[in-house]
């Protein structure tokens, strides 16, 4: 469902290690690295600074293999001093299979490993974060959703779910508002990538960077920005990739 999430942090060296560390227990290791962006598969970090400010109250869930990575991801963050969220255990609310463990991560982002029935592979598994109003943002993604591969799961006045494959995607009414970070959803190809961005400015949605290809990340990158209605950098990209 995520093609990939960015998220910006106070201390980078410092986020770094944490990642490194408990997604490690989960078989997520580090796919690359350089001086400004660490990244994990479809996670990635980089260095808040002026007029980018840190992401901080979202939610966060990596898929993991079995119980016993769940357990492992939150005992070694736990061991290394990191702050427990909630310790291991099913969360039969969520439903009958789920099982998650969480961390706070250096920012206080909330971080789970959690396993069901519907994991598939590792990378993350969901998304939650707090918006200002919940109506607004499920008009935004409601828009985008035919190009962004989501589908309407839960639908309530204080939130709403977006499913796609292999992942869910929250909106949920909040007093602290998750600060902005990127989310970008595949496309198959550029056509997908050009209606987007024309479906979401056509309704009055910010352009944060039209249709087009970038080099800078790779050969072949084709991608398109907009801004929700929290400020969050929202894409879908096409890689061009067999």
């Amino acid at each position: 469902m995520f093609d990939h999430v960015t998220i910006r942090v106070r201390d980078r060296q410092a986020s770094e290690r944490f990642y490194r560390m408990v997604l490690a227990t989960l078989g997520n290791v580090q796919s690359h690295v350089d001086e400004t962006c660490p990244e994990w598969n479809d996670f990635s970090l980089l260095q808040a600074g002026d007029g980018e400010p840190v992401t901080t109250g979202l939610h966060i869930g990596f898929a993991a293999p079995s119980r016993a990575e769940v357990d492992a991801f939150w005992r070694v963050g736990v061991d290394a001093g990191y702050r427990s969220d909630g310790e291991p255990g099913p969360r039969p609310q969520y439903r009958d299979d789920y099982y998650g463990g969480f961390l706070l991560d250096p920012d206080g982002n909330s971080v789970e490993a959690v396993h069901h029935g519907a994991v598939d592979g590792g990378g993350i598994d969901h998304l939650w974060i707090r918006v200002a109003d919940v109506a607004a943002s499920r008009r935004f993604y409601g828009t985008i959703a035919p190009y962004a591969g989501l589908r309407v799961r839960t639908d309530t006045p204080g939130l709403v779910r977006f499913g796609g494959d292999g992942g869910s995607f929250t909106v949920l009414r909040g007093e602290a508002v998750t600060t902005p970070f990127h989310l970008a959803f595949g496309a198959d190809d550029d056509a997908t990538v050009q209606a987007f961005h024309a479906a979401a400015t056509r309704a009055g949605y910010a352009d944060n960077g039209p249709p087009g290809e970038r080099s800078i990340y790779h050969a072949g990158y084709y991608g398109a920005f907009v801004l929700d209605p929290d400020g969050h950098n929202v894409e879908v990209v096409n890689h061009h990739r067999d």
